[in-house]
């Protein structure tokens, strides 16, 4: 391949690095919508996302090396990609609603009300309280966010860089092994970095909203977020 060749694959990667990544939703929300009910700090909601998107773009690099070394073109590794998004999809709107459900019921017993006591001498009062427990164990805590994060993980590994298996056949077929690495790289590092920058904004966005008596409810509201964000994938075709 000519110098000229490899650099449009690396600008193309780039590009397609950047808009798949900025306009898929799902590829960042999840993430802020964790983080906000979790309270995660920056560093950990950055370390899931680097992870989970890791995996994600690494998932569609192997399949397309297997392609590679099988030899086989573009037409015969895409579909297998094009399969693997409604599964990825409906995954992810399966755990948001699975996650808000308990997110609601979660808010409902974490309530406070008022029970009136009357006793014997004719005194009342009454006091106030919430059917969960007034704090959660840190390894209670601790257990329920790695579950969450490992969830999330599988379901970007099923997800498909659909961008990525032109770019890898283009200069598999002139035996570029140099170039097929280096756009492999330029295509990942941007995706993850587009990540990375959206979350860190939204990060930054969510964490500055009170929602005040709703509070007890950012695990729903999460759930919903990460629902929302698979069905605008199945609904806009993105």
């Amino acid at each position: 391949m000519t110098t000229e060749s490899i650099t449009a694959l690396v600008l193309t990667a780039m590009f397609l690095g950047s808009v798949h990544t900025a306009l898929g939703p799902d590829h960042y929300l999840p993430f802020a919508a964790l983080a906000r009910a979790g309270r995660w700090s920056l560093g950990k909601t950055l370390a899931v996302t680097m992870a989970c998107g890791l995996g994600h773009v690494m998932s569609s690099v192997l399949i397309g090396l297997v392609g590679v070394a099988a030899g086989l073109a573009v037409a015969a590794v895409t579909p297998l990609e094009e399969a693997r998004a409604p599964i990825a999809t409906w995954a992810l709107i399966g755990f948001g609603l699975t996650y808000g459900t308990w997110g609601l019921w979660r808010g409902i017993k974490g309530r406070r009300h008022v029970h009136p006591h009357v006793h014997d001498d004719g005194i009342s009062h009454s006091h106030e309280h919430a059917h969960l427990k007034g704090h959660a164990h840190p390894h209670e805590k601790a257990a329920g966010s790695k579950k969450a994060v490992w969830l999330l993980f599988i379901v970007f590994v099923l997800g498909p860089c659909e961008p990525l298996i032109p770019l890898l056949m283009f200069p598999a077929a002139t035996h570029s092994w140099a170039a097929l690495a280096l756009v492999t790289a330029v295509f990942g590092l941007t995706t993850l970095l587009t990540m990375a920058a959206i979350v860190t904004a939204l990060w930054f966005g969510l964490g500055a909203i009170r929602l005040g008596p709703l509070e007890r409810y950012s695990h729903a509201l999460a759930g919903g977020a990460l629902a929302l964000s698979g069905l605008a994938v199945v609904t806009l075709g993105i």
